[in-house]
């Protein structure tokens, strides 16, 4: 949220919103224990199915009169503009779970989606109801928050060797994702530019800085 936002949505229905998006945690924790192209299938299906709700909701007063009865209290004013037609976040969350699971590495994955389903939840409920210094386009408060739960992900997120090299990499990359979650306010969703902006971080330093590593989690599916 930004500083100034006194609340689309109140802010009881902002913790329950989190508490939803914390369930998509369920992503990388299944992700980890099967294949990619396997994950892949599970996603672009379930993709499919909210894109297509999301988007005919938009055509059809009757399925939009029992989605709103249903998730109405949840939805920002922008995801509810039928002029635009924009989609909802859990949509953009499994659309951007989709592209992330093609373009990166597991072990990118893993700890880029995490930060974003715990970091952005931190931010926001931070955010809203701490923040009273601007920063950027939002509240230094939710940022700082974003980035203190995002070290946490990379402390407990898989590692390739353990080397210290492999925690400063995920230090640098959820850095960047903390001011990218802070500046996407109003131009692009930051469930879909958090997690990206980190995969390629993390891609670029590994090659870098470990350039001699396998990119493969020891002893989990690829």
């Amino acid at each position: 949220m930004t500083i100034n936002d006194n609340g689309i949505i109140n802010y009881r229905d902002e913790v329950v919103r989190k508490l939803i998006h914390l369930c998509s945690l369920s992503i990388p924790i299944v992700y980890y224990f099967i294949s990619k192209h396997n994950a892949l299938i599970i996603l672009s299906v379930l993709t499919f199915v909210f894109f297509t709700i999301d988007i005919l909701r938009y055509f059809s007063p009757a399925l939009a009169k029992i989605f709103y009865s249903i998730f109405g209290f949840l939805l920002r004013k922008h995801e509810k503009d039928n002029n635009k037609k924009n989609l909802n976040g859990a949509t953009y969350v499994l659309l951007s779970a989709t592209i992330c699971v093609f373009l990166f590495p597991k072990i990118f994955f893993l700890t880029a989606f995490g930060v974003l389903i715990i970091s952005d939840s931190m931010a926001a409920l931070v955010g809203r109801k701490f923040g009273k210094h601007k920063f950027l386009r939002k509240s230094l408060e939710g940022t700082l928050a974003f980035f203190i739960s995002a070290i946490m992900v990379v402390l407990l997120s898989p590692k390739i060797t353990g080397e210290n090299y492999e925690y400063l990499i995920g230090f640098l990359a959820v850095g960047t994702g903390a001011i990218v979650e802070n500046i996407s306010y109003g131009w692009i969703d930051d469930n879909l530019s958090v997690p990206v902006t980190i995969g390629f971080i993390m891609w670029a330093l590994y090659i870098i800085v470990l350039p001699n590593v396998t990119l493969i989690i020891p002893n989990v599916p690829r």
